[in-house]
């Protein structure tokens, strides 16, 4: 018996280290074709302008081009089950967001894959905090007089947004629950006519990306009280956060990254890790960050930023539920 079984184990060994040695000489010459980067948005959006700015900078880096691939529709489900069933070789990857890892698994019965088993995040790149913003007519000075003005309508007061689940929509939730006054929700089909509804004095509020209103306030169009990030935006250092307003424990910074699936071999998955956070940290790109009002994130290896991602999911699933929003 003893024979045997050092007989079974010496044939096993060569077999199991045959078998692991194509991944390892794969993940050594890699890449050797371009890659497919895809995309959750329509082309000008602030996810695919990131998604465009760090493939062009892996591109050089990696000798292989990044081939923008933009999947949308069903806020993002399509792309991301795309991603968790992509073979994890290293020439898929994809754009992850907030909303696309952590909204969606509260809007969906069943999007078509789990953040936690089917992906992996690379690296969490950059935020965008949202603005509240109201029509220069209104006489509201601060959220404080906002929240006044709300409960003063007891419901009639309405917020609007990109659509149903975005960061948008969750601003004016959290608002909602943190203030005790109640609004009316006013979804849109995209972001633009969200914020136009403001522009127009249709709707009394909405809390937007920073660099989609950036040039509205600058220009006189809208009025801003306040930033939902944690830390005041260096586009408008005047502006409050939710927290200096008095509102605590209110931060909406939606967070932007690199994921792949979530079995691709370790060496592709720090070499990425590495790069990714380098470009990241280019003078260039922070400056190019700055002037559009978006954050970019210290370094974080894959596990930090999964654990990260636990975390805000436990922070925003009952947020979701509390909403009673649904994508259905």
């Amino acid at each position: 018996m003893k024979r045997r079984t050092l007989l079974a184990g010496s044939l096993a060994a060569p077999l199991a280290t045959s078998m692991a040695a194509p991944f390892a000489v794969r993940a050594q010459q890699w890449p050797t074709r371009p890659i497919r980067m895809i995309v959750p948005y329509a082309p000008g959006a602030t996810g695919d302008i990131g998604g465009r700015l760090y493939g062009d900078e892996l591109g050089k880096v990696l000798g292989q081009t990044v081939v923008i691939d933009n999947k949308t529709g069903a806020g993002g489900t399509i792309a991301m089950a795309e991603l968790a069933r992509a073979a994890p070789d290293g020439y898929t990857l994809g754009v992850i967001a907030q909303g696309l890892l952590v909204y969606n698994m509260g809007l969906y019965k069943n999007p078509g894959y789990d953040p936690f088993k089917d992906l992996l995040i690379l690296a969490i790149n950059f935020s965008v905090a949202n603005v509240l913003i109201v029509h220069p007519s209104n006489p509201a000075k601060t959220v404080a007089d906002v929240v006044a003005q709300a409960k003063a309508k007891n419901g009639e007061f309405t917020f609007s947004s990109g659509g149903v689940g975005t960061s948008h929509h969750m601003s004016g939730v959290l608002l909602e629950m943190r203030s005790g006054a109640k609004m009316t929700h006013v979804p849109y089909r995209a972001t633009p006519a969200g914020i136009q509804a403001v522009v127009n004095g249709e709707v009394a509020i909405g809390m937007y990306n920073m660099p989609t209103v950036v040039g509205l306030i600058k220009s006189g169009k809208l009025k801003a009280l306040a930033v939902t990030s944690e830390k005041r935006q260096e586009q408008f250092p005047e502006l409050p956060t939710m927290i200096e307003s008095g509102f605590k424990d209110f931060v909406v910074d939606t967070w932007l990254g690199v994921g792949a699936p979530a079995a691709l071999p370790r060496p592709m998955v720090d070499k990425l890790n590495s790069e990714l956070n380098r470009i990241t940290d280019l003078p260039e790109m922070r400056r190019k960050f700055a002037e559009q009002g978006i954050t970019a994130w210290p370094a974080r290896s894959p596990e930090e930023c999964m654990k990260f991602l636990r975390q805000d999911s436990d922070f925003w699933l009952p947020v979701i539920k509390a909403s009673g929003a649904s994508a259905e």
